[in-house]
């Protein structure tokens, strides 16, 4: 199967997830809108979501999957088992451990860390504190999650760990439909949809380990020994922690700051959500893909593998996710107003919320590109490089946000977000090239060129018919909105697709492949659903 095959094998599952993810955040608008309640729950979430980003997602997989894939390619299922057995030992001790403390001492991690301006507000402190205890188990969960997942992406299976984040959305969107249904008032409602939190992790869990011993892959629960292969590990696990997850350790520093102003942390979570389509469907693809081939390539000395590999990522990557920015920048007034605006989310909401999507997505190239460039390090087991950039690049977040903040409020934050996503990409590149680990080929900087050329194109078009459509844009009727946008859309893809097919920037029997590889697999019976 085609790198990009794979790309789209992910890309679709995650879609999914994605388009159910908007369905629960425009229920949360209409539920909630931008008060204390939905404070609460966002910062309560965003907590666990943190952990699981930074460790499980981030550092855990990080160091994990080239070490599995290493054992597997060189020892086999047997010698892989033993190291994924000795892994989850030590994973689960270290997650009880974590969350008993967790839960102790909650009240003092949200007065320090989830949100330090919500000590001024009692009711809303201690609404988020137990939120935040019903959701921590959350994280318990998606470690494990995480682990099964690596297995799998090993293996080179990626459809049931790509989709199965989809339950999270279903759970909620249930849990929403009826408190709404119900009228059960805000504060019940954030409740119950932290128990829905939990209980998607528990599903979530259970899928996993069915997909798991699915492929003949059972594990067994041992006492936790610390092994050479786990100490290696867990060394490697260190300096991953940062560096997989800047973009969560950015988006926390800004909740903290923007706990200070009413509103602020659900304005910015209503912007991330949209910016996190893309960013989900792209760079989760290309993150989940791109590692375990590289680790397997450099593992069997074929260095020419992964250049190209790298440089078909490069090109896949900026390829969609570039258009993406640019309309996301220039037609974010009338998404947010589609996707959100009903209930208590007003048209003051709207234009707020749409100024922080727009500074959101002009970090959104990079964000992607930081996916496609630290897998080059860390399938070379050099965790420590990414980790220093990570670093500069939360310190560049931080001073940028404190700075930011006074003056332009929640759109300054994201702003400061954005900023430090170019950062930590352009070192990711500059020492990568420096290094000689990637030089860009001929074909693949031409593709580039090309597809600057058709996104700058296609920009001009989003603002000639954001200007033709503005009455319809505006107009009362859902429907009509709706037919609006998705004429703009419709419009500008077939612009800038037109641009990029004709250039060559995009490899048309390439593309053609992965829609017609989808329609027959629509077509085919569902009977080996892990199959990628």
């Amino acid at each position: 199967m085609s790198l990009v095959k794979k790309f789209a094998t992910v890309g679709g599952a995650t879609s999914i997830s994605r388009v159910a993810g908007f369905v629960r955040e425009a229920l949360i608008g209409a539920a909630l809108g931008a008060g204390p309640v939905a404070d609460a729950f966002y910062a309560a979430f965003r907590f666990p979501n943190l952990f699981r980003r930074l460790f499980a997602e981030g550092a855990f997989n990080t160091a994990f999957i080239p070490l599995f894939a290493k054992e597997l390619e060189g020892g086999g299922e047997d010698a892989a088992r033993r190291f994924a057995e000795q892994v989850l030992a030590v994973l689960v001790t270290w997650l009880l451990l974590l969350s008993a403390l967790a839960m102790l001492f909650m009240p003092l991690l949200v007065a320090w860390v989830i949100a330090p301006g919500f000590t001024e507000d009692p009711d809303k402190f201690d609404l988020t504190v137990a939120m935040t205890r019903i959701m921590f188990p959350y994280l318990f969960c998606m470690s494990l999650v995480a682990m099964l997942s690596g297995i799998l992406n090993s293996m080179r299976r990626y459809f049931v760990a790509a989709f199965v984040p989809v339950l999270l959305n279903l759970i909620l969107i249930g849990v929403l439909a009826i408190g709404l249904y119900a009228d059960i008032g805000e504060r019940r409602t954030g409740l119950w949809m932290s128990w829905g939190v939990f209980a998607s992790g528990i599903a979530q869990l259970f899928f996993l380990l069915w997909g798991v011993r699915r492929q003949g892959f059972s594990l067994s629960l041992r006492l936790p020994v610390f092994t050479p292969a786990v100490k290696r590990l867990l060394v490697l696990m260190g300096p991953a922690l940062l560096t997989g997850g800047v973009t969560q350790i950015n988006l926390l520093v800004g909740q903290m700051i923007a706990s200070a102003q009413e509103g602020a942390i659900s304005l910015l979570n209503y912007a991330d959500r949209i910016n996190q389509l893309p960013l989900g469907i792209i760079g989760i693809a290309v993150g989940v893909v791109l590692l375990p081939e590289l680790a397997r390539a450099l593992k069997a000395g074929d260095h020419e593998d992964a250049q190209h590999l790298q440089n078909r990522s490069l090109e896949f990557a900026l390829g969609l996710t570039l258009p993406s920015a640019v309309g996301f920048v220039l037609f974010a007034g009338p998404l947010v107003n589609l996707l959100y605006e009903r209930g208590a989310f007003t048209a003051e909401t709207t234009a707020l919320t749409a100024a922080a999507l727009s500074a959101f997505a002009v970090g959104l190239p990079a964000y992607v590109l930081i996916k496609v460039f630290s897998p080059a390090y860390f399938a070379r087991l050099d965790m420590k490089s990414p980790m220093w950039f990570s670093a500069i690049a939360v310190v560049v977040n931080i001073v940028a946000s404190l700075l930011l903040f006074p003056f332009y409020g929640h759109v300054g934050i994201a702003v400061a977000t954005s900023i430090s996503a170019w950062l930590n990409f352009a070192l990711l590149a500059a020492v990568l090239w420096q290094r000689g680990d990637f030089r860009p080929s001929a074909t693949t900087l031409r593709r580039v060129a090309m597809i600057v050329m058709a996104s700058a194109a296609m920009g001009v078009a989003v603002l000639v018919l954001d200007y033709l459509f503005a009455a319809w844009l505006a107009a009362p009727s859902l429907l009509v909105r709706l037919g609006a946008v998705l004429a703009v859309i419709g419009i500008a893809a077939v612009i800038y697709f037109a641009i990029v097919i004709a250039t060559g920037a995009v490899d048309k029997g390439q593309l053609l492949g992965v829609f017609r590889r989808r329609r027959k697999a629509a077509g085919a019976a569902p009977a080996t659903p892990l199959d990628p």
